[in-house]
């Protein structure tokens, strides 16, 4: 209930309360308590012979408080003193009339007031509701413009992250650029300390003293394969490539074999970067056909297997000529003896830190590996060994320091599974993996000068990096 209608209330209740004390209380105050009373729907009855009538009702037809008082008959004896007493109830009356109409004209005044109020208040409330409507159907609006300025601005965030992507780099750059400046700064002042004659003297010591200390290794044994690395992918799946081991430091050619037959073409580049981006130097026309894919290029010269023969041809590389050949006595040939994966792989010359070599297989020791060391200028077999090695059992093989190694296979899984050295005549089983990244080995040699294996996998040209096992020579060593 709202405060006007609270006060209404409150003003009601206090005329219903003063209608009832009057009704009651009135006859007392002439000393009329005693009389009779009978109760109706409205009306409170005196019979007039025995004493005061009271009329009362708590309001009439237009709202106000209607209290009636009727005298009883008098009689002469008591005319002077009755009339006294009405004439002080006939004041209190008047009093209370009065008040009652103050009372009532307040009362009005309040109800006007209500009723006002009500209208004032349900204008009011029509306001609110329709400011509540006004205010969803702005709020929308609102609500529809900033999601379409977010719509518009949705595509910047990929932006704005790109930029604290942006910023973030170059403030790491900057921070790279600042340690190196400071770096160099540092190392300029540390060598601006020396002389610079000084400095290279050094380094021409250093250099002396590891090429001294060089000197003093044995040749090691094999411990570990690890690649390949990719050189190119180029040619047929068979083939061959190398680089001379007893070149200068500056000569870092490379020749190029594609095929292990029906061929008489080598390809001569200038280095390993003219090699990779196929900048030929030279072309090489041989006068007779090769077999297999295991030549060598040692100390200028190129040695090769003589297509369907057992001969051996050396080929100068400067002069264009044959400078040597030389039948190599009971080797077979022509897929008689070849490695597992076939190709004419029967003879199979190479080099290492000893000198060159031929490994074949023959007749005489049962199609296992002979290993012959050869002079390099008449081909002349020097020495022979004989394995009991299958020669067909072998994938591929290679020398390092006088030591064959064989492989087990030409495929995937191979592994160096046996060895042979020619300084002790003896041999021992292997178990040295390497990976064989592309399936097929054609070609397996070693360079002594690189202490790489050069190979020809699948169509790849790929070397091994070699970890040999030294031992330092000392002054008591003969």
């Amino acid at each position: 209930m709202s405060p006007p209608l609270l006060k209404l209330g409150a003003v009601l209740s206090t005329m219903a309360m003063i209608s009832n004390w009057m009704s009651q209380t009135l006859p007392s105050l002439v000393g009329l308590n005693t009389t009779r009373t009978t109760t109706s729907d409205t009306l409170t009855q005196i019979s007039p012979k025995e004493g005061w009538q009271v009329y009362s009702s708590a309001q009439d037809p237009d709202g106000r408080c209607i209290c009636t008082v009727v005298a009883p008959e008098q009689n002469l004896c008591s005319r002077d003193a009755k009339s006294r007493q009405l004439r002080q109830l006939l004041e209190k009356v008047q009093n209370m009339s009065q008040s009652i109409e103050v009372l009532n004209l307040r009362t009005q005044r309040d109800f006007q007031y209500v009723l006002k109020m009500e209208t004032q208040m349900k204008g009011l409330k029509a306001k609110f509701r329709q400011i509540e409507d006004d205010r969803k159907t702005l709020m929308t609006k609102h609500f529809q413009e900033l999601k379409e300025k977010m719509d518009e601005l949705l595509p910047l965030i990929p932006v704005l992250e790109q930029y604290k992507t942006d910023a973030k780099l170059i403030t790491q750059f900057k921070e790279e650029i600042r340690n190196l400046s400071t770096v160099l700064t540092g190392i300029q002042e540390e060598i601006g300390a020396y002389d610079y004659e000084e400095l290279h003297q050094r380094v021409v010591n250093l250099e002396t003293r590891l090429r001294d200390c060089m000197k003093k290794l044995t040749c090691g044994k094999l411990m570990k394969i690890t690649g390949p690395i990719t050189v190119k992918i180029s040619g047929t799946r068979f083939g061959a490539w190398m680089t001379d081991p007893l070149a200068s430091e500056k000569n870092n050619r490379v020749w190029y074999m594609d095929s292990y037959t029906n061929n008489k073409i080598v390809r001569e580049y200038k280095s390993i970067a003219d090699f990779v981006s196929g900048a030929e130097s030279r072309t090489y026309n041989l006068p007779f056909k090769w077999a297999g894919t295991n030549h060598v290029v040692y100390n200028g010269s190129l040695y090769f297997n003589k297509y369907q023969s057992n001969i051996i041809i050396k080929y100068s590389f400067d002069t264009g000529r044959v400078l040597a050949q030389r039948s190599l006595e009971y080797a077979g040939f022509h897929n008689v003896y070849p490695y597992t994966w076939g190709g004419f792989s029967d003879i199979d010359l190479m080099a290492d830190e000893i000198g060159l070599w031929a490994v074949y297989a023959t007749n005489q020791n049962a199609g296992n590996i002979v290993i012959s060391q050869l002079n390099q200028d008449t081909l002349e077999v020097l020495k022979s060994w004989n394995t009991g090695y299958p020669k067909r059992s072998a994938g591929e093989s290679f020398m390092i320091c006088g030591t064959l190694y064989v492989t087990n296979s030409h495929l995937t899984g191979a592994k160096v599974y046996y060895s042979y050295s020619t300084k002790t005549s003896t041999y021992e089983y292997t178990d040295i993996p390497f990976h064989n990244q592309y399936f097929h080995i054609s070609m397996l040699d070693y360079n002594a000068r690189d202490r790489a294996l050069y190979a020809w996998n699948n169509g790849h040209q790929v070397l091994f990096n070699v970890t040999l096992f030294h031992v330092i020579k000392t002054e008591d060593d003969t």
